[in-house]
């Protein structure tokens, strides 16, 4: 990288490859190859083996700087540099992307761009390309319980649509983990893990050749007590302040400790993969309480399994890839012991054990997709496919001591069978699609990405979705893009059938939210060693589905109520300072607005900046600190409550690399400085059931202790 520019129209090899590094946020030096003269526009994928590629944008791998839409991309190495034990953690560092977390035990809500509901359905989370969704609430599931980091090989991050390749919600944002293979284990690793909060846990990666058959298998663990902040006021506090009646647990702390147990094993040759995982949580605590009333003592289990199989015919005629995948997915969320929605003596003495419901599930997803990429035309690079979803929801059970209409039953009872009673039907999704996209190099500095989606569901219809990305290599140095998507998220299960239920109703008549999306982005490359890219937004969203206040004994039911537009932008910057120390920094702007009520819209920090440094020491040490500054987030307009404040956090990582015989350590800490860090909590007439939001964790120390061989 230490060229200069060429003076000839095209770039030199290794100023473009920093420029492509950067055009969609990857913000990363990335090694010089050969054939220093020659245009990336016309360099063979296959020639391109040390230049980060994205798949995640057009659904093939293209080189960053042609990536079809706003995309970053985050490595391994990069993971390791910020001392990420949780995916959450490293993607808190992504422009435009903050993680919050809801009141259902603290599963963290991927804010793209303000965009934010209750569950979080908006944003897809793909690991290997499939769909984590499930069709109960359209998120990752209630007890998520988080995704550690051992077995990631990289990520990819979409902000923006993604409804033309991935379908149903990929709608603010689109998150593909990829995860390592026989590929990128070299050895044998075996590690383990101490750190705050009572903090345990290990790993083991291992990877194999035999002839042309790789094997892979990555094993974590980790249990932990979880951090235990303080709530000063729950749901329970304000019904006794109604009842005068003192059984609240406020003040008092969250529960969030947890197991974690996560397998994945992976074999397969250059035509055929198959994949098998298992994430297994146990002991899931109900963070501030399923009601947001304290609950020391519930605890969820919850597990997933997941297993495809992927065959690839290459060349299959002359310029025509072919690839089939099958794909079987199992989600389960279950009560380890009854969930106390209120405490003992709430509501005036008539639930003396506390106001019990321990709901659960179960569903399985089937998956087909059959894909194909044809480059025999000039200039142009179709890819297709089709496919179909199955999704089941089965084992719908409930223990509670409660009746429809919130009378006591005087003992708790077990109404999984019982249809009038038990809170959501058992019910079945298909889902079938086809797409098609063109990628056409319309001259020597300038792609046109145009493609469009098709679904069909059994419950709520079918919905069409375009896409349109024009980049242009505007000079030696820069690029341009215009982009348009329309995606849409489609509804929950849950918010279409949840019955016998206190506080919601399902709607069957529901139909998608859908958003329209308008983007432009430039990228820079000042210098060989400075970079910086420059995209901004604007969207207009339609049919949001809102929970609406309807009379009746039932408080609200599930509509298509809402309208939002919002605007904002992206820049991030890169500096390679010497060979041994880089910088890289973003700031993220967002504003939304209810369009029904011209009220902004709440629950999602307006500014972000984030900036970390990382410095080789020496040939053995690592240092790395980085820098989080959340700005304040504004209420809803119904909520009179001030602004979450804004917060700041530190963080410091020391590690080694090759220090000793196969040894090595890293030291991380967390929130260095202990800053009060707060969550909005949702709002309810007449007054929030936490007032004072939820408290996230403080500071933490994390050691991590390693071998390969």
């Amino acid at each position: 990288m230490q060229q200069l520019l060429s003076s000839l129209t095209k770039p030199s090899l290794p100023f473009a490859v920093a420029k492509v590094c950067i055009s969609a946020g990857c913000i990363t030096f990335a090694s010089t190859v050969s054939a220093a003269d020659e245009s990336l526009w016309d360099i063979p994928l296959e020639e391109l083996s040390q230049i980060r590629v994205v798949s995640i944008a057009s659904g093939t791998e293209t080189p960053l700087d042609k990536a079809a839409a706003v995309t970053s991309v985050i490595s391994a190495e990069d993971i390791a540099a910020m001392g990420a034990t949780d995916l959450d953690q490293v993607l808190e560092t992504v422009p435009g992307l903050h993680v919050n977390h809801s009141d259902q035990g603290f599963s963290p809500k991927y804010v793209f761009r303000g965009i934010t509901s209750s569950n979080n359905a908006q944003a897809l989370l793909l690991i290997n390309g499939i769909p984590t969704t499930t069709m109960m609430y359209g998120n990752r599931g209630n007890a998520w319980g988080g995704m550690p980091v051992k077995a990631i090989e990289r990520i990819e991050v979409i902000r923006g649509p993604g409804s033309a390749l991935y379908g149903a919600d990929a709608y603010s944002g689109v998150i593909n983990i990829t995860t390592k293979g026989p590929q990128s284990i070299d050895d044998q690793t075996v590690g383990g893990r101490l750190g705050s909060n009572d903090t345990r846990g290990g790993w083991l990666e291992s990877g194999h050749q035999v002839g042309d058959l790789g094997l892979s298998m990555v094993l974590e663990y980790q249990t932990t007590d979880g951090w235990d902040d303080t709530i000063e006021r729950d749901a329970q506090t304000s019904f006794d302040e109604t009842f005068n009646t003192s059984a609240s647990l406020a003040p008092g702390p969250v529960n969030t400790e947890m197991d974690q147990l996560d397998a994945r094993f992976e074999m397969g040759t250059e035509q055929w993969t198959l994949r098998a995982g298992v994430q297994d949580r146990s002991n899931l605590g109900t963070g501030p309480g399923l009601a947001q009333a304290l609950d020391p003592k519930g605890q969820y289990s919850s597990r997933r399994v997941n297993l495809d199989y992927s065959y690839r015919w290459p060349d299959l005629t002359e310029g025509l890839d072919v690839e089939t995948r099958v794909s079987y997915f199992n989600i389960t969320q279950e009560p380890e012991n009854d969930i106390v929605l209120y405490p003992p003596g709430a509501f005036d003495g008539d639930f003396p054990d506390g106001l019990i419901g321990s709901p659960g599930y179960k569903e399985n997803q089937i998956r087909l997709d059959l894909s194909a990429v044809y480059r025999g035309l000039k200039n142009h690079r179709i890819h297709t496919g089709f496919g179909t979803l199955w999704a089941d929801l089965y084992e719908v059970t409930e223990r509670k001591n409660f009746n429809p209409d919130f009378s006591p039953k005087g003992s708790v009872v077990d109404v999984s069978d019982d249809p009038d009673e038990v809170w959501m039907p058992e019910e079945d999704r298909t889902n079938y699609y086809m797409f098609v996209q063109d990628e056409w190099k319309l001259a020597q500095n300038w792609q046109l990405v145009s493609g469009v989606r098709f679904d069909d569901y059994s419950d709520f219809g079918s919905t069409i979705n375009p896409r349109a990305a024009l980049i242009w290599a505007t000079t030696d140095t820069i690029t341009t893009k215009l982009l348009y998507g329309r995606a849409f998220r489609a509804p929950s299960l849950n918010e279409l059938y949840v019955s016998n239920n206190p506080v919601f109703t399902g709607n069957d008549e529901l139909d998608a939210e859908t958003i329209d999306t308008y983007e432009i982005g430039v990228s820079h490359q000042v210098t060989p060693r400075a970079l910086y890219a420059l995209n901004l937004f604007y969207y207009e969203i339609d049919d949001l589905i809102n929970a609406v206040p309807i009379s009746g004994l039932i408080a609200t039911e599930y509509r298509n109520a809402g309208q939002r537009t919002g605007h904002g932008g992206e820049l991030e910057l890169a500096y390679q300072v010497s060979d041994d120390l880089s910088l890289k920094a973003n700031y993220a702007y967002q504003t939304a607005k209810d369009e029904r009520t011209g009220q902004p819209v709440g629950d999602a920090p307006n500014h972000q900046i984030y900036a970390r440094a990382d410095w080789s020491v020496s040939p053995h040490w690592l240092f790395s600190s980085q820098v989080n500054w959340v700005g304040e987030q504004k209420r809803t307009a119904a909520d009179q409550r001030e602004p979450v404040p804004d917060s700041t956090t530190v963080d410091m990582t020391l590690r080694t690399q090759g220090l000793w015989q196969g040894l090595d350590l890293s030291l991380s800490v967390k929130n260095i400085f202990n800053e009060d860090v707060r969550d909005p909590s949702p709002f309810a007439e007449p007054t929030p059931p936490i007032p004072n939001d939820f408290p996230m964790p403080g500071r933490r120390l994390v050691g991590e202790l390693y071998y390969s061989f």
